[in-house]
């Protein structure tokens, strides 16, 4: 029932057990940070990156370094993807070209938006670039195992471009806004202002949340929909131990400014 629902909205799941193993095992993984988060057991990166301290020496990176690692894998798996499948179409073009353009985007605030306190452990490092890559890999993968399969009989690519424009365009300007926080040489943490930051803590966030719901939209794929509802439930705990922690450490942050959904969470 559930799936012939589903087929309305996306083309139907591969005959692939690559693309079928990393749709469940991809999901499984999101999951498992989105439940970890909300515990309070954090992937260790931007004012995270100490807060699970294990008693082992551990390699730590600079956030600069570990930025770069986490996306540019993601990038150029995107970027292959038009030299590995050329020519397949106006839908599989836009989406390598979402991917591409996301990842790009993330290299070119690491390099010239960001300023950075804290920094890195090297596992988590590691466990986010493998899931940035398999995603960049297995998303333009498995729109191009739908080549010649029919059309889904609700066509979601329009709305999927627009959403998908909004978020990364939202995302890049909320994070030029925390770049600005900062000052020369400053390093302390400042509560955000400006922007979607007088209603939510993390519109970063949201806006993140949007560029994958919308590469979900353009794509139609049930790997595409699974990893951006397992980024969603990620994105969401992380939110919530963000404002948990400004919460603990400021105490006039405005009660109204909720996680990352404006008025709801």
């Amino acid at each position: 029932m559930v799936m012939s629902v589903l087929l309305n909205f996306m083309f139907p799941p591969p005959a692939s057990l690559v693309v079928s193993g990393m749709t469940v095992i991809s999901f499984m993984i999101l999951m498992n940070a989105f439940l970890s988060e909300v515990r309070g057991k954090h992937l260790n990166y931007s004012k995270f990156w100490n807060a699970n301290p294990s008693g082992q020496r551990q390699i730590k990176l600079s956030s600069k370094t570990g930025m770069l690692l986490l996306y540019t894998p993601a990038f150029l798996a995107a970027l292959a993807s038009f030299w590995i499948y050329p020519h397949e179409g106006v839908r599989s073009t836009v989406l390598k070209s979402a991917v591409t353009l996301h990842y790009f985007k993330r290299d070119f605030e690491v390099l010239f938006i960001h300023k950075y306190s804290g920094g890195m452990l090297l596992d988590s490092a590691i466990l986010i670039t493998l899931s940035y890559f398999q995603s960049a890999a297995m998303m333009t993968y498995a729109q191009h195992l739908t080549q010649g399969l029919p059309e889904p009989p609700i066509n979601l690519f329009y709305p999927g471009t627009v959403l998908f424009l909004v978020g990364i365009i939202g995302n890049l300007y909320h994070h030029y806004l925390l770049s600005k926080l900062r000052g020369k040489g400053e390093k302390e943490y400042k509560i955000p202002k400006g922007g979607m930051f007088e209603l939510v803590i993390c519109p970063h966030y949201l806006f993140e949340i949007m560029v994958f719901w919308g590469m979900s939209l353009i794509s139609q794929t049930l790997y595409s929909f699974t990893f951006a509802v397992g980024t969603t439930f990620y994105l969401l705990g992380r939110s919530y131990s963000t404002r948990k922690w400004y919460v603990s450490k400021f105490e006039d942050f405005p009660k109204h400014v909720k996680a990352v959904i404006p008025f709801v969470f």
